[in-house]
């Protein structure tokens, strides 16, 4: 049946210099069936996606059709992969297919999984039903905390054979954005000499997203000055909420300071400052505690990308403000999660010393910020240090938190509401979404994907139903392992 549509992709990236990408037709997947819909998004993006009515969507949205006037293409980029530069990466496995209105703006739609590109290097462009869930569901939790991400419109399998580790079932995940544009996007154009296109395409980022930096006195300079500003947000939206992202490579960091390209992800159960939560990672470049210093490092990479079009001093000043841009808006989050209403100098040392305190004992960091929630000021007990096998570190920081709290007049029943609002109850803890794969995996059983994602798309309300997924992660979650394929 050929498919008809009632929209037309725009082709902003296409208007790129051609050194930007390549094009490409996405590889069918045989016999389709949807896995996991995200309505709300649909929605925004004018679509309809569902079984009958969306089926012609859907087989645009694998790859099957293409519309016409529909011009696919690979994104060409370069990196640092794990601190070694690799001077030509590119789209391996996803296909932009164009853009479209969105909210107040547009979307670039992106097909991962929808079969070898150019810059495939040997592999098959396919992606797994595995990952594919993974970064569906973290996404949109992602999205759900209030944390800047990319977003997942819609989830398709099929059985066809995809030979991994072992052989699995392929899935293409269909992305939304408003740029998969990356650090790697400059860098393969500065290394290779490209400086016209360079120039052409900080022009085209600026043009769409940082307007105001056209009237600057140095507008490349202003544009590395944003994208480190949002970098710093993020990954303060990161550390706050116990975000790991596991491959932290200059390929995967957003130039719009958007959560990018979900693998070994992890959000932290017990608090280790030093988790890695990629096997990949053996020497833990990535651990938890380095992301704040590795994005900055990133930062680096791209400046030095910048530095045919802005001059080094001003790049270099981006690169030391960096740090105070990251631990003022850190602070803020923590102090959020505190329920502290003002600032105070002693803050980051309190801050780190609670931090120390979770790290002793290892203890759930998303459940002991709910509890510590429903603390009450001059209760001489509280339940939150039965959290710690021992708690006397717990109390000598309680007793420094209460007077925190008694000099900035605050209130129990305010400072819950307040509290509750910015500390989740729910995150997509690796066993949940390990769970939810066996499921759609072995008996194609995709209701537990729904769940989850329908409990993650409200992460700070009481779900009574969702309780369960509130509860400490059962002991077997400690073995599960997560590498790049993951």
């Amino acid at each position: 049946m050929k498919p008809s549509f009632a929209f037309t992709f725009g082709r902003r990236f296409q208007s790129l210099p051609a050194a930007c990408y390549r094009p490409v037709r996405p590889t069918p997947l045989p016999d389709p069936y949807w896995v996991a819909i995200n309505h709300d998004l649909a929605q925004q993006l004018g679509m309809t996606l569902a079984d009958g009515a969306g089926d012609s969507v859907r087989d645009l949205l694998c790859g099957n059709h293409c519309p016409p006037g529909c011009q696919p293409l690979a994104a060409r980029y370069a990196g640092h992969q794990f601190g070694v530069y690799v001077p030509q990466l590119g789209d391996g496995r996803a296909v932009l297919l164009g853009d479209l209105p969105w909210l107040d703006g547009r979307a670039e739609i992106q097909l991962k999984g929808a079969g070898p590109t150019p810059f495939s290097r040997g592999g098959d462009g396919r992606a797994v039903l595995r990952s594919s869930v993974r970064e569906y569901l973290a996404s949109e939790a992602m999205h759900g905390l209030g944390i800047a991400t990319t977003r997942a419109l819609c989830l398709i399998g099929s059985d066809a054979p995809v030979w991994r580790e072992q052989p699995e079932t392929a899935a293409v995940l269909t992305r939304v954005a408003p740029s998969f544009i990356r650090f790697g996007s400059f860098e393969v154009l500065c290394h290779q000499g490209q400086l016209r296109e360079l120039t052409e395409l900080a022009d085209f980022v600026i043009r769409h997203w940082f307007a105001a930096c056209r009237d600057a006195e140095a507008p490349y300079a202003a544009l590395f000055a944003e994208v480190a500003r949002r970098t710093a947000e993020l990954l303060a939206q990161w550390q706050a909420a116990g975000f790991c992202h596991g491959v932290m490579n200059s390929d995967n960091m957003s130039i719009l300071g958007l959560t990018l390209d979900y693998g070994p992800f992890a959000f932290l159960d017990g608090f280790d400052a030093g988790y890695v939560c990629n096997h990949s990672d053996p020497a833990g470049r990535y651990a938890f505690k380095q992301q704040p210093r590795v994005a900055q490092w990133n930062l680096q990479c791209l400046g030095s990308a910048l530095l045919p079009l802005a001059a080094e001093p001003a790049l270099l000043e981006v690169l030391s403000a960096y740090a105070g841009q990251f631990e003022f808006a850190y602070l803020e989050r923590m102090r959020a999660k505190l329920g502290l209403l003002t600032r105070d100098a002693g803050d980051a040392d309190l801050i780190e010393a609670l931090l120390l305190v979770l790290h002793a004992d290892q203890v759930d960091y998303t459940r002991f910020f709910r509890r510590l929630s429903q603390l009450e000021l001059n209760a001489p007990e509280d339940d939150v240090s039965a959290q710690f096998a021992d708690p006397a570190l717990w109390w000598q920081w309680r007793a420094r938190y209460r007077a925190r709290l008694e000099a900035e007049g605050s209130q129990d029943a305010l400072r819950r509401q307040a509290m509750l609002r910015v500390n989740p109850k729910y995150i997509l803890r690796t066993y949940l979404a390990e769970s939810a794969i066996a499921l759609a995996r072995d008996q194609h059983d995709f209701s537990e994907i729904e769940r989850l994602a329908r409990c993650l798309s409200r992460p700070y309300d009481e779900q009574p139903e969702f309780e369960a997924y509130a509860a400490a992660p059962p002991c077997w979650a400690r073995d599960i392992c997560l590498s790049c394929s993951s």
